[in-house]
Formats: structure tokens, C-alpha cells, sequence
């Protein structure tokens, strides 16, 4: 009828199951020294290993991000940022909260998406909408787990479609 809900939470009830958290580990390439004791070895003494000495195992960068369950059999769509390069990806659900190693379908770059799969049936999920079917003005809600912090909910508008010339490779864009 046109008029503006009060309160989206029944929405957000019913897509929040199908929110996920996803956790990356990704091993970061060593380096031998330190910038500065290329410069000078006499900071070599302040540390127990020699110079251009390696530590035996590599370190490894913990990713964070989100993801959305879209099939009941487990498939899931993230970010490619937040997976890229990554050699451990793990899911999280929420409600009871349950982890689950996840496999990388695919990925494109260009479009920051990734495709993951955890082996779990009976899934809550999320359709995926019709983007042929959204106008300029209509609402959109984002539901997330921002840097681990536990889900969250914003709301924005479709302030454009069909955007080009941007500069990419991908054209017709939705504007939020």
C-alpha cells in the first residue's frame, strides 16, 4: 500500500538463520630479517635467531567475514576477499552455533564473489532475488557479522541501476 513498516524484524527473523560467519587462515610468506638489520647487524644481538635465519613455520593471518547460506545443501556466498589465498576456510552458523570446514567452489574477483560448500543438508537459506525486478527507491536490508562482533542489520536504498562506465570490466550495476 506504500507505506513504510515500522519495524523489519520479522525479515530479519526470517533471513538471519541463513547468515554465517566465515574464518580464514591464510600462511603469510616469511621474510628473513627485519627492514632495518639489513642496514645495521647490530641489531642481530636483540634477537635469539642468527642473522638471515627463518622461523620454522610460517605465521599465519586469521580472515573474518560473512557469508549467506542460498541452497539447503550447503552452498554459500561470500566475498572473495575475504577467502582469497586463504588454505583454511571455516563456517560458522549461529542458533545453535555449529562450525564446519567449507570447501572454495569459486571465485571472481572482479565481482568480490566467492562460492563456498560446507557437506550439511536441511539448511535454512536465503532465494536469491530477482535483481530484474528492483527500482530505483526500493529498500534493501544488509544482515552481517562485521568483524566477528555477532550479527548485525543495516538498510539502505537502490539509488541506481544498469551503472557503467566505471571503469571495470563488469557493467550494470546496482547503485545502494
Amino acid at each position: 500500500d506504500g507505506t513504510i513498516p515500522r519495524s523489519f524484524a520479522d525479515v530479519v527473523k526470517d533471513v538471519a538463520p541463513s547468515v554465517v560467519r566465515v574464518n580464514t587462515e591464510t600462511k603469510v610468506a616469511p621474510s628473513t630479517r627485519m627492514p632495518n638489520m639489513e642496514i645495521n647487524p647490530w641489531f642481530d644481538r636483540f634477537f635469539e635467531r642468527g642473522p638471515r635465519t627463518r622461523s620454522p613455520e610460517p605465521p599465519i593471518r586469521q580472515g573474518l567475514g560473512s557469508g549467506v547460506i542460498v541452497s539447503s545443501d550447503g552452498y554459500i556466498l561470500t566475498n572473495n576477499h575475504v577467502v582469497n589465498g586463504a588454505e583454511r576456510i571455516e563456517v560458522v552458523l549461529t542458533e545453535p552455533e555449529r562450525t564446519y570446514q567449507a570447501e572454495l567452489v569459486g571465485r571472481d574477483p572482479k565481482t568480490d564473489l566467492a562460492v563456498l560448500k560446507i557437506e550439511v543438508d536441511e539448511l535454512p537459506f536465503t532465494r536469491i532475488g530477482d535483481s530484474n525486478q528492483i527500482q530505483v527507491g526500493d529498500l534493501v536490508l544488509a544482515i552481517g557479522n562485521p568483524f566477528g562482533v555477532g550479527q548485525t542489520v543495516t538498510m539502505g536504498i537502490i539509488g541506481g541501476t544498469g551503472r557503467a562506465s566505471i571503469g571495470l570490466d563488469y557493467e550494470d550495476f546496482i547503485q545502494t
